[in-house]
């Protein structure tokens, strides 16, 4: 075993994540029509994206086939070998072939080239080689650029398969917003999991409504921090007598107060309020409501229906431990 030191270590760990940078920004560099030309083929197929791939390239397909089908495009993926064994009748005429390879000249995927073309299946290869045998055989070819792989030896494929991967996403992004897919989309295809269960909650849901810090219009600034106190949420809202928001009071207009004016508790709190202070909707998502809270870096706010009515309250601590639940 080699003896290398720590300042080794990670220069080298460093010199990976600038090789891999390198094969990024050289890929990027030379995207054209051929990606336009692809992504406006597959939004318009009726059929499938099918990707295969072998080796280190079938690991990044299996990837980008899962983003592909979780944004919106339909994919599966097939392995090459199975693919000569009867799995090739697995796809249509409808369908479109991504096939990746960064040499181009895998046995297996070439082998399986000729009867997809003969069944004028259209293939996209996703190759480092334009003139390889895939490059040729495709009808659109996406081209990956690396100087060199991260590996010192120049072997193990490193800077490759992100470069390939990140075309791959590349090509799921774009189509996720050709074909319009929106985030509410997402809950249909992850059901299941933290992502569905957070776009499928709404600010109703989670809000709190047992500890609603409300205080009407009138009263004074010891009446919003009794109310403050007994409620343990730090502000509260102001309401009319019937009950529509017309402020918002915190902890932090309290303090701010107290170094001006040292005998605020007799203040009628109309006076000292945050007058039409933003308030969440009661059908907000749950993950609009979580942006809006760290975009804005404030840590309540009052919920209200349609009529602007308060009924109810929301914090970072409900979304907090909505999220913590959501992962279990």
């Amino acid at each position: 075993m080699a003896k290398i030191s720590n300042e080794e270590i990670l220069k080298r760990a460093k010199d990976v994540f600038i090789s891999e940078e390198t094969a990024l920004k050289d890929t990027a560099k030379i995207l054209g029509k051929d990606f336009v030309k692809a992504v406006n083929l597959v939004s318009k197929t009726g059929g499938r994206l099918v990707v295969v791939g072998i080796g280190k390239s079938g690991h990044i397909g299996r990837k980008i086939s899962a983003t592909l089908a979780s944004t919106g495009t339909p994919s599966f993926f097939v392995h090459p070998t199975e693919a000569l064994h009867g799995d090739l009748g697995m796809i249509t005429a409808s369908d479109i072939v991504l096939a990746l390879s960064f040499s181009g000249e895998t046995e297996e995927l070439s082998k399986i080239l000729t009867p997809l073309k003969k069944e004028k299946i259209t293939i996209i290869a996703l190759t480092g080689h334009r003139n390889s045998t895939l490059g040729k055989m495709a009808d659109i070819c996406l081209e990956v650029k690396i100087k060199r792989e991260a590996c010192p030896y120049n072997l193990a494929p490193t800077s490759s398969t992100t470069a390939m991967l990140a075309l791959g996403d590349a090509l799921a992004i774009c189509l996720m917003q050709v074909k319009n897919f929106h985030k509410e989309d997402f809950a249909l295809f992850h059901p299941g999991g933290t992502l569905g269960k957070l776009l499928t909650c709404f600010v109703k849901d989670i809000m709190f409504k047992n500890k609603n810090p409300i205080v009407l219009e009138g009263s004074t600034v010891q009446d919003a921090l009794f109310v403050m106190t007994k409620n343990k949420t730090g502000a509260a809202a102001i309401v009319d007598k019937k009950g529509s928001l017309k402020g918002f009071f915190t902890d932090g207009d309290l303090r701010r107060l107290l170094q001006k004016k040292p005998d605020v508790l007799k203040l009628k709190i109309d006076t000292v309020m945050t007058k039409k202070p933003f308030a969440f909707q009661a059908d907000m998502s749950a993950v609009r409501a979580a942006q809006i809270i760290t975009e804005r870096k404030f840590d309540n706010a009052p919920v209200v229906d349609k009529k602007n009515k308060v009924i109810g309250f929301l914090d970072q601590d409900n979304l907090i431990e909505f999220i913590a639940l959501a992962k279990k």
